[in-house]
């Protein structure tokens, strides 16, 4: 049986899985964080929980949001960034302008990517550094 939640998949195959796969799950990962930053932090009423995770998960606010992780990427965790970046987009929603999207696709498929090897600690790392308030 797959422990789905303690995944550690070797890197030749994590090479073979598309992209548009890895972001898919990245999404995933980042709005479950997201999630469980807010309930822990009490920062949303119950009632305004959804309208908190939406603000943080979409496309502009993980975009806006990236510049603060980008700088203590590795070169590999950039180039996966890149590869999800430059996968053409099916569509791009309303709210959100293409470079945008694309930025939001290479943050989740670089969530994805540390997802599948159990890189939990880096996970969190980043996503610490990501919802850090400027000028704390």
């Amino acid at each position: 049986m797959i422990d789905y939640f303690h995944i550690n998949m070797d890197r030749d195959h994590l090479l073979s899985l598309s992209t548009l796969g890895l972001a898919h799950l990245g999404d995933g990962v980042y709005e479950l964080m997201v999630r469980s930053w807010l309930v822990l932090h009490g920062t949303a009423k119950a009632k305004d929980l959804h309208k908190a995770t939406v603000q943080y998960v979409a496309a502009p606010a993980q975009a806006e949001r990236f510049g603060r992780i980008q700088p203590l990427l590795t070169q590999e965790e950039e180039d996966i960034f890149r590869r999800g970046r430059n996968t053409a987009p099916h569509s791009v929603p309303k709210a959100a302008s293409r470079a945008q999207y694309q930025t939001a696709t290479g943050l989740e498929a670089l969530f994805g990517w540390l997802y599948l090897q159990g890189r939990t600690e880096r996970l969190n790392e980043l996503f610490e550094r990501l919802m850090d308030e400027p000028g704390r």
